[in-house]
């Protein structure tokens, strides 16, 4: 049998409305009430009717989270985060891994309040009647919505500057290069101006993916360079853990032989076989980040405005000075 607000207001022994306002979490409601309302709620095994609770306040707190794969790490880790963050609010997230028009239409059957979008492509996506925020690359143009994004041009100069203090100067940029993906052109750009910055020369490893193994076969290009790299900058989590495989199973020894910097800022980079050095935006900022936007997009008549996170450097053991 379900319990109703009536059924907690019988035993608390306040008024229907009193419940109704402590369970808002109304101002109107004296602090010691609402505690004392709200412990009978859980006792009693209360749960919100979100039909009942929608039709009264026009809105479902939900959002609706559009994301290409969980497949990668970085992508599932960032999810993870995202939800996490939504704990510490009264909105709650579900998830699609559908592509974007089949989730959005999905979405306004839920109703939901708004949506986040993981705009990898840089497109601009239809807003439609939703609020939307998009993470990804800023989009030049006339989007409607704000754009979380990191500013990946500067963590790529970060990471060939950091080698460079370490004496190094044969550093390679393995990651995915001959691609539309504006993300990941970024990334690669920002490799060959910091190279160009230190009147260094470019050396590029295409990957030709983003996955794990992607960055494991492109290592077999480097018996195929005119001089080897003290150093090397991976695109991912995902290539740089697979660089790493492939650089340990040539008895290639990270740092010893060569130091490895990631892009990406994640926990997991930390429990690596070889604790992983990475250049990004801490994946929990990011999240926080994306989760107050969309919020403030939802709640506010204010403009959103877009924003670029700087990266952020955590030195680990792959890298190290040039003997």
């Amino acid at each position: 049998m379900n319990v109703t607000i009536k059924d907690i207001a019988k035993e608390a022994n306040v008024s229907y409305s009193t419940v109704s306002k402590a369970l808002n979490n109304s101002p109107l409601v004296k602090e010691g009430t609402k505690q004392k309302i709200l412990k009978v709620a859980n006792q009693m095994g209360y749960r919100p009717n979100l039909a009942a609770k929608q039709l009264v306040n026009k809105k479902t707190e939900v959002v609706g989270l559009i994301w290409p794969t969980i497949d990668r790490i970085v992508l599932a880790t960032l999810v993870t985060n995202i939800s996490k963050a939504f704990e510490a609010t009264r909105y709650s997230m579900i998830l699609s891994v559908d592509p974007i028009d089949i989730a959005k239409e999905t979405f306004k059957k839920f109703q939901v309040d708004g949506m986040i979008v993981f705009a990898e492509s840089g497109h601009i996506i239809p807003e439609d009647d939703i609020p939307l925020v998009a993470y990804g690359v800023e989009k030049k143009g006339n989007a409607s919505y704000p754009i979380i994004d990191a500013n990946h041009g500067q963590a790529m100069k970060q990471a060939v500057q950091y080698l460079y203090d370490l004496g190094h100067r044969q550093i390679a940029y393995v990651g995915h290069i001959d691609t539309a993906d504006t993300l990941q052109l970024e990334k690669s750009e920002g490799y060959q101006k910091g190279m160009e910055t230190l009147e260094l020369s470019p050396v590029c490893m295409d990957t030709n993916g983003l996955d794990w193994v992607d960055g494991y076969t492109a290592i077999d290009g480097l018996a195929s360079l005119s001089t080897q790299p003290t150093a090397i900058i991976g695109g991912s989590y995902d290539i740089s853990a697979g660089i790493l495989r492939a650089l340990q199973e040539r008895n290639i020894r990270v740092p010893e032989d060569i130091s490895l910097i990631s892009y990406d800022n994640i926990p997991k980079m930390e429990t690596m076989e070889v604790p992983m050095t990475c250049i990004g935006v801490p994946v929990e900022v990011l999240a926080e980040e994306i989760v107050q936007a969309v919020i403030h997009r939802i709640e506010s008549d204010q403009p959103s405005q877009s924003l670029i996170l700087q990266p952020l450097l955590v030195e680990r053991q792959s890298t190290a000075a040039l003997k």
